[in-house]
Formats: structure tokens, C-alpha cells, sequence
């Protein structure tokens, strides 16, 4: 009788015990790769078996996009989870310190998922690109990562890590680091190391690569910038060198899972991957647009989620989402809690990741000049003679939206533009301010 009251007094306490700890969260983020870049997502000259074998063990997105249409401005939202606009970083931060953009940054105030997550105890770190302001006042480090390898720029020389200004850019945490080796094989090696290192405990990685942005460099290729570099020495031409970049990526992400593998963490761990705007120089597949450009070629770009045993293997779904919706879902699996003063404005895709279940209507916006509502499309502009313009397109049944609509929905076209107005009115009521020197305009 004893016995049996003991066995039902520690019972509890066992279970609360063998509670399974909250997942590892690994988000890697490719650098101008187009929608039809990846072997999973059609391409047929440029190999990606890893990321294919990725996509075959987990879910893939078909209507995924990024925040922005180019790299600052996705980065901001990706890491706050609020639109870009919100923490006024809304153009790239840009190399060049005679421009006023060069000066800005992501604020203290602003609310990191790295910082929500190690409330709950992650380890935390950023291998890779940053781009989210030069002074050491913005680096990682102040803002929630522990660890961060890699450089602040918008993109270096992949062999020398000289940035298109001339200057050396590589970090260890605040201080510049001198490293020899190829940018994406640097990165991966650190987050290996991070990895090995926190194997016993929850870790939150982002591994943001240059690849597959400019310059074209494969791993054998010569130093473009910097005192190494020598431009008579014989080089790989632009296509060449994309596919020795993507190549190199997409081998990074098979270790990625080779190394959990070996660790035994494959189920403990949730990998998001995808692409932080459409492409410079790849293939936006059946889109219109490319980087830079509010079509959809510019923001609609391959993603692809794994967490065996968790998320469908081999699941394709075409449920409309967003790089803002990383970091709710991150919050969302981790008991993390968003702040109040900063509300979010992605949702989590735990309901899709984990009970296939739909993310329900949905509206988004770009660039103050684009947004959707559904499978409906709409981009404002200004025609030829300067008057304004609105452009309607059905993507559900026109991807690559060439067919205007406009004229045969004009009430739908008033809705929206309705709509991306108060959208519009509504970010910038109260946009974090950033630093403009004296003389310098926007």
C-alpha cells in the first residue's frame, strides 16, 4: 500500500521531468535567390540536393514572400516581426558613408526575436550577413545574439571579405576578425561550431548567407576587392560563378543536417529556409519581376520548413505567407512572449506547420505601392503621362500577372487601394526616427 501511494505521489513529478524541451530553431537565409533557383522549385541548371532533399523531408511553400524587395528592409522585418516601415528601414543600409542611409541602424528599441527567446533560455547567434547598420552600436551583439561571425555590409568579397567601399569586413562579435576562407564556408563552419557547442541545450541560429548576391565568385575564384585582389587573374564567368555560389549554400544546409544528425538533434529542431528578396542574377521562374521590383518575381520566393516528425515530410502548400510570420511562430513554439509595446504584424504558422490547418484570408503589403488580399494583387504606380495607375491581377489564375483586371473590378480596385492607404497611413504614424547627419538628406 505504500508502495502504490509513492509510485502515485512521484508520478507527477517524473512526467514533469520527461517534459520535452522547447525545439531548436535554425532559420537560414539566402542572399537575391529567385524563386526558381532551387531544384524543388524548377531549376534545371542549377543543382541543389540538399535543399531538395530538405524540401522532400518537410513542407514547401508555394506563395511565401519576403517583407521587402531587397535586403535591409526584409532583414528588419524578418528579426522584429513587424513590418520594416515601423523601424524606419525602409532602403538598404548602404555601404557608402557619404549616403544618409549609411548612418542608420536597427534602434535599441527595437524588439529582436533572438532577445524574446533567450527569456526562455536559447543560446542565440547570427552567422553571416547582418546589413542592418556599420557602427558597433547596431551590431548583433546588441540586439539579443550571443555569437555572431560574419560582416555588416550588404556584401563583401567572398575570398578577401572587403566591402564595395574597400573596407575589410569581417566580425567576431564587436571587434573586426581576420579569417582566411571562403565567406559561405566560414559561415557554415561557424554555425556547425554553434551547434556542436550548444548540444545540450535549446539554441536559436540564424545563418544568413551572401550567397547568391555579387560579387560573382565561386570558391577557386580570385579577390575582386581589397589588396589581394588581382583582376588579370583568370575568373569564372557570372553563370559559372552562380552556380559554384549556390552550390556551396546549398552543401552549407546538407551539413547543417548531417551535423544534427550526428548530434541525434534531427527531431529536436525546426529549419526554416528561404530567400530574402527575388533574384540579381538567378531565375524568378514563372514570376514577373525580379530584385527590387514589386512584382512578385521581386518578393514571392522559395521557402521551405522541416522539423521531422512534427511537419509533414514531402507536404507542398500554397497557403499564403510571410518572412514577419517567423518570428510569432518562433514565439509561439517556444512559450516566448511578444512585447505589447511592439505588436506583431506577422501571424504564427504553428496551425499550418503542425496541424495543416489554413492560415485563412489573408492581406499584405510591399513598398507602400503594393499589396494582396487573397489571390488578388494590386500595384499602384504612375503611367506614362505621370497620371496615377492601379493594376489588378487574379495570381490564382495569372503568377506571372500579365493580365489586368482592373478594368473589369473596379469596386474590388477601390477596396484595395482603400486599404494599402490605411495600411500605409498606419506604419508610418509612428516610425522609430534614425539618424540623419547635418547636411545630409534622405
Amino acid at each position: 500500500m505504500f508502495f502504490a501511494a509513492f509510485i502515485f505521489m512521484l508520478t507527477p513529478v517524473l512526467e514533469a521531468r520527461q517534459e520535452p524541451r522547447p525545439p531548436n530553431i535554425i532559420i537560414i537565409l539566402a542572399d537575391d535567390m529567385g524563386y526558381g533557383d532551387a531544384g524543388c522549385y524548377g531549376s534545371t541548371t542549377l543543382k541543389t540536393p540538399h535543399l531538395d532533399q530538405l524540401a522532400k523531408n518537410g513542407l514547401r511553400f508555394t506563395d511565401f514572400h519576403s517583407s521587402g524587395n531587397v535586403c535591409s528592409p526584409t532583414r528588419a522585418g524578418l528579426v522584429t516581426g513587424r513590418y520594416q516601415y515601423r523601424a524606419g528601414l525602409d532602403e538598404v543600409v548602404n555601404a557608402d558613408p557619404e549616403v544618409a542611409a549609411h548612418h542608420g541602424g536597427l534602434q535599441a528599441e527595437e524588439v529582436t526575436f533572438a532577445e524574446r527567446l533567450k527569456t526562455r533560455g536559447y543560446a542565440t547567434a547570427l552567422m553571416g550577413k547582418w546589413h542592418l547598420g556599420y557602427t558597433r552600436k547596431y551590431n548583433p551583439l546588441h540586439h539579443g545574439f550571443d555569437r555572431f561571425h560574419g560582416f555588416v555590409s550588404g556584401n563583401i568579397d567572398y575570398i578577401s571579405h572587403y566591402d564595395r567601399m574597400g573596407k575589410y569586413d569581417w566580425w567576431n562579435g564587436l571587434e573586426p576578425a581576420t579569417e582566411a576562407g571562403y565567406s559561405t564556408h566560414l559561415i557554415t563552419r561557424h554555425a556547425l561550431d554553434f551547434i556542436e557547442e550548444n548540444r545540450d541545450h535549446p539554441f536559436c541560429l540564424y545563418v544568413a548567407h551572401e550567397a547568391v548576391h555579387a560579387p560573382w565568385q565561386g570558391p577557386g575564384d580570385p579577390a575582386q576587392r581589397g589588396p589581394e585582389a588581382n583582376q588579370d587573374a583568370p575568373r569564372s564567368s557570372q553563370d559559372e560563378a552562380l552556380v559554384a555560389m549556390m552550390t556551396a549554400m546549398d552543401e552549407g544546409v546538407g551539413q547543417i543536417v548531417q551535423k544534427l544528425d550526428a548530434l541525434e538533434l534531427t527531431d529536436h529542431t525546426l529549419i526554416f529556409f528561404f530567400s530574402d528578396n527575388g533574384p540579381a542574377a538567378g531565375s524568378a521562374g514563372p514570376l514577373r519581376g525580379r530584385k527590387g521590383s514589386n512584382w512578385e518575381g521581386g518578393h514571392r520566393v522559395p521557402a521551405i520548413v522541416c522539423w521531422p516528425g512534427r511537419i509533414q515530410a514531402g507536404a507542398v502548400t500554397d497557403q499564403l505567407a510571410i518572412s514577419l510570420d517567423l518570428m510569432p511562430t518562433m514565439l509561439e513554439l517556444t512559450g516566448a512572449e511578444p512585447v505589447p509595446e511592439r505588436p506583431l504584424d506577422g501571424i504564427s504558422l504553428v496551425p499550418l506547420l503542425l496541424h495543416g490547418k489554413s492560415l485563412g484570408r489573408r492581406q499584405l503589403f510591399w513598398n507602400h505601392k503594393a499589396m494582396r488580399d487573397g489571390s488578388w494583387k494590386l500595384i499602384v504606380g504612375k503611367g506614362g503621362d505621370g497620371a496615377p495607375v492601379a493594376r489588378l491581377y487574379d495570381l490564382d489564375a495569372d503568377i506571372g500577372e500579365r493580365t489586368d483586371l482592373a478594368t473589369e473590378f473596379p469596386d474590388r480596385v477601390v477596396a484595395m487601394r482603400k486599404a494599402l492607404q490605411a495600411w500605409s497611413e498606419e506604419v508610418t504614424s509612428a516610425v522609430t526616427p534614425q539618424p540623419r547627419p547635418i547636411g545630409m538628406c534622405r
